[in-house]
């Protein structure tokens, strides 16, 4: 499974943008996706998951109520988004999308079997 991040870009605090995973095959359908985030100089964390039908959905502290997870499988590409609102220059970081190794999210990255390339997201003060 091949995996493309898209969306990122720049944007003003306060501001949103919206990513997009889109997958190589449709065997993700069957699996939760996640998002990640890494900060300059910084470990990689969680950020939200979906389950493999969009029924469950985890978040982050960080970002709770600020994004949301969604996933489309019923497109070519099982496409799974992450709107992001209120964005603050914290939130600044190259945002990867994985797709799990079972049907439930997970906020744990070794769950994950495949990565995307990552997209960048600035946020300016």
């Amino acid at each position: 499974v091949q995996l493309q991040a898209s969306g990122g870009g720049l944007a003003q605090t306060g501001g949103s943008l919206r990513l997009s995973c889109a997958a190589s095959r449709r065997t993700s359908s069957n699996n939760a996706v996640g998002w990640f985030r890494q900060a300059p100089g910084k470990e990689r964390e969680f950020v939200a998951a979906i389950s493999w039908n969009g029924g469950s959905t985890y978040y982050s502290d960080s970002v709770k109520g600020r994004f949301a997870i969604s996933r489309d499988n019923a497109n070519a590409r099982n496409t799974v988004y992450l709107q992001m609102n209120s964005l603050e220059p914290e939130d600044t970081a190259v945002y990867y999308c994985a797709v799990g190794r079972s049907s439930w999210p997970s906020t744990n990255s070794r769950d994950y079997a495949y990565w995307g390339q990552g997209t960048l997201v600035t946020v300016s003060s």
